[in-house]
């Protein structure tokens, strides 16, 4: 079975700020979700994230904590986020490839975790025989709220 093992829900001022390298509510909803499950970034073995522009996709690896602040182009440049990678994100192909569907980004999200924990995502399919934690990662209007849901097969 596939469980819900951390929510987290975080809001901040968006865009709204001086700093436009960092989301302060993904990170405050990382903080609630890793707190719910007792996990750490590093647990996280594949996420989707809300990638609705390109930049977003590399922010949010940092605030995640996935990566360190200023290596999530590094990271992400190297392949380490690539299907065969040690942190594949997006395997669905993200929110730009689908279109950007406004008000479906979180449902299709988890539907893709739970594909892939299921190891029913066929060609998609992360190559790992021991794939147990993934995450759905979402935010909404100009960066001033967030969810993050963690699910792990047990």
């Amino acid at each position: 079975p596939i469980h819900v093992v951390g929510i987290g829900q975080g809001s901040g001022a968006g865009l709204h700020v001086k700093d436009l390298t960092s989301f302060e509510a993904t990170r405050y909803a990382a903080e609630e979700a890793y707190e719910m499950s007792g996990l750490k970034p590093e647990d996280i073995q594949f996420a989707e994230v809300h990638d609705c522009f390109s930049i977003a996709e590399i922010i949010h690896l940092e605030d995640l904590g996935f990566f360190g602040q200023g290596e999530g182009y590094r990271a992400t440049e190297e392949g380490l986020t690539q299907l065969d990678g040690p942190k594949p994100i997006n395997t669905s192909g993200g929110l730009k490839c689908k279109g950007h569907p406004v008000g479906a980004t979180g449902v299709a999200q988890l539907y893709e975790v739970w594909k892939q924990l299921r190891g029913e995502a066929r060609e998609r399919q992360i190559p790992n025989p021991n794939l147990r934690i993934g995450a759905a990662h979402n935010l909404g209007g100009t960066g001033g709220t967030c969810t993050l849901t963690i699910l792990e097969r047990r």
